[in-house]
């Protein structure tokens, strides 16, 4: 008789304690749902408020179709690169790209997933727009200076290029046209060069060693080094520096751009995000063999 008593007894606590399991699990169901009824709403608000048809995902997110693109269908297989703006639904910039940067990766890499299956639906030379809800986003911790449960607007733009050499060539060719900079030349290397003064002593070869006053920058105007006399071995330096200086004579006056892969690459360095095209003005200050 006390055996069962005891039973029924514990048979009733694991019942409450379950209750209670169930009941804390279907308030959070219910308050996340509530986050997602919340984030529609602000959705559906902001489509009507500017006018915009757009697409709804069934994953959750809505896209526009901004322009198709004239190039070939993107599959996940596929490298692609892209420049991306974030905002809020009020017009809060969050992120804007560079005009001299692109971020690549294989179409299957992309995140947030959103941003993927948007990308699927338009071709290179593409551009789309999200309308992203914030779990599907960066949910309720948000991601640097995007505040937790934000929904967000994203514009992606599929550049048609399908090699990170030819996206950074057409960025100095932008640079040159927007800057109204004249007079450099293209070398075969992809090296652009424009020389101020040209020298009139020995010419610089692949086993030189020069002595330098330099400045170099990234295109958007950040100095990252300076030197008023810099000696070293040419070819112990990036090879941007190689290709755009030798047949040079002593005493030119020089400003060369050249893509990453002849500069750091994808290795950041102290002022230098990766992949970033460099910029130097170089004068020859002496060469040595």
């Amino acid at each position: 008789m006390h055996n069962s008593m005891q039973i029924t007894k514990n048979i009733k606590k694991y019942s409450v304690a379950l209750l209670g399991v169930v009941l804390l699990f279907n308030s959070c169901k219910k308050e996340y749902e509530s986050i997602e009824s919340i984030d529609e709403a602000k959705i559906q608000d902001y489509l009507s408020k500017n006018n915009i048809s757009a697409i709804k995902d069934p994953s959750g997110f809505y896209y526009q179709i901004l322009d198709q693109g004239a190039g070939e269908p993107l599959l996940n297989k596929d490298s692609v690169f892209y420049q991306t703006s974030v905002k809020s639904l009020t017009g809060t910039v969050y992120f804007s790209p560079s005009p001299y940067f692109a971020e690549g990766t294989y179409l299957g890499y992309v995140n947030p997933t959103a941003y993927r299956t948007a990308m699927h639906s338009i071709n290179r030379g593409g551009k789309v727009r999200l309308i992203v809800p914030s779990h599907m986003a960066f949910g309720k911790n948000g991601s640097g200076n995007i505040p937790p449960n934000e929904v967000i607007v994203s514009e992606i733009s599929v550049l048609p290029e399908k090699k990170l050499w030819q996206v950074e060539d057409n960025m100095i060719q932008n640079f040159i046209t927007t800057q109204a900079l004249t007079g450099f030349d293209r070398k075969p290397s992809r090296v652009y060069v424009k020389v101020t003064t040209l020298g009139t002593g020995a010419l610089v070869t692949p086993y030189s060693t020069i002595t330098a006053k330099y400045k170099g920058r990234v295109l958007n105007g950040t100095q990252f080094d300076a030197s008023d006399s810099f000696k070293t071995p040419i070819n112990e330096l990036v090879h941007g520096w190689e290709k755009g200086l030798v047949g040079l004579p002593k005493g030119s006056v020089v400003r060369i751009i050249f893509p990453s892969d002849l500069g750091y690459g994808a290795t950041p360095r102290p002022s230098i995000p990766a992949n970033s095209i460099l910029d130097f003005d170089i004068e020859l200050l002496e060469v040595e063999e």
